[in-house]
C-alpha cells in the first residue's frame, strides 16, 4: 500500500526538497504553499499541489478534504510552514509577533487538528514538526522567532503524550542554519522592524555578521529532507531529530551549560 504524506510550505527550501525526496521514496505526496507560482514544476513530478495558507482554516480544510477524498488516509503530516521575524523586542510591532505565532505554531495546530481524526481511525500516523535549534539556543533580535519554536517543541511533546495510545506519534526536527532564503528573509524583516534612528542598528549589523561567520556549518535543504524522512519513517521514533552532531551539541550546551553558551555567544558577537 502506497503511503500518503502531507507537507506544508513546499514552495522553497526544506519543504520543497522534502516533497521531492518523499516522492522519490514512493510516497504519494500532497502539499501546498502561498506562492503557487513556485509549485508548477513539482506538479509535473507527480506531486499534488495547491494553494495553502496555514493561517486560513478554510484553506487548510480544503487541502485535507482533498487528500482524504482521493486517498482515504494520511500516514504522515509534516508541519514545515514557517518564517523568521527578526528585530529588537522593544521595536517589533506586536502584530508582527502575533503573525509569526499564527504561522509557526497555530498553523501547525490548525492542520494537525484536521489530520488527527483520520490517523486515529487508521490507528497509525506520524506528525513531524519542523522546529529549529533556535528553540533552545538564541541570539539577539530573534526573540519572537525563537519563542515560537520553543512553543512548538512543548506543543509537540504534549501532543505526543496525548496521541500515542492511538498509534500516532508527534516528533520534532530541529534544523540549524540551512542554505535557504531563511536568513535573508529574517534580516530583511529585522531591518524593516527597526525604528528610525534605532539604538539597535549596530546590534543588527553584529548579529548579521555572526550568522555570516557560521555560514560554513549550513546544511542543504536536501540534507534536511533526509532527516524529515527518517523522522517520518523510523519504527521507533525519537523525540528530537538533528542533521548534525554540531546542531545537537549546540542545543545540549545551551540547555545544560547556559553560562558556557552565553560566554561563547558573547565572544562571537565581538
Amino acid at each position: 500500500m502506497t503511503k500518503v504524506v502531507v507537507i506544508t510550505g513546499i514552495s522553497s527550501g526544506m519543504g520543497r526538497a522534502a516533497a521531492i525526496y518523499f516522492k522519490q521514496q514512493g510516497f504519494e505526496v500532497y502539499g501546498g504553499a502561498r506562492r503557487v507560482e513556485r509549485l508548477a514544476d513539482l506538479s509535473e513530478m507527480g506531486i499534488h499541489t495547491q494553494k495553502l495558507d496555514v493561517t486560513d482554516k478554510l484553506s487548510v480544510r480544503g487541502l485535507i478534504d482533498h487528500v482524504v477524498k482521493q486517498q482515504g488516509r494520511i500516514d504522515v503530516l509534516i508541519n514545515n510552514a514557517g518564517y523568521g521575524e527578526f528585530g529588537p523586542i522593544e521595536e517589533v510591532p506586536v502584530e508582527n509577533a502575533k503573525r509569526q505565532f499564527d504561522v509557526n505554531l497555530f498553523g501547525a495546530d490548525r492542520i494537525t487538528q484536521l489530520v488527527l481524526p483520520v490517523m486515529r481511525r487508521q490507528n497509525s500516523g506520524r506528525i513531524v514538526n519542523i522546529s529549529s535549534v533556535g528553540a533552545n539556543i538564541y541570539s539577539a533580535l530573534g526573540g519572537w522567532y525563537y519563542t515560537t519554536k520553543a512553543s512548538l517543541n512543548m506543543w509537540s511533546d504534549v501532543l505526543d503524550q496525548e496521541v500515542k495510545p492511538f498509534g500516532i506519534r508527534s516528533v520534532i526536527v530541529q534544523p540549524g542554519l540551512t542554505k535557504s532564503e531563511w536568513s535573508k528573509i529574517a534580516f530583511e524583516n529585522a531591518r524593516k522592524n527597526l525604528l528610525e534612528d534605532s539604538p539597535y542598528e549596530n546590534l543588527l549589523d553584529k548579529t548579521e555578521s555572526l550568522f555570516a561567520k557560521i555560514k560554513g556549518t549550513q546544511a542543504t535543504a536536501e540534507d534536511l529532507a533526509k532527516v524529515f524522512y527518517q523522522a517520518a519513517t523510523d519504527i521507533h521514533p525519537k523525540r528530537r531529530y538533528y542533521h548534525s552532531i554540531i546542531d545537537h551539541g549546540m542545543v545540549l550546551t545551551a540547555t545544560t551549560m547556559p553560562r558556557v553558551y552565553r560566554f561563547a555567544l558573547n565572544k562571537l558577537m565581538k
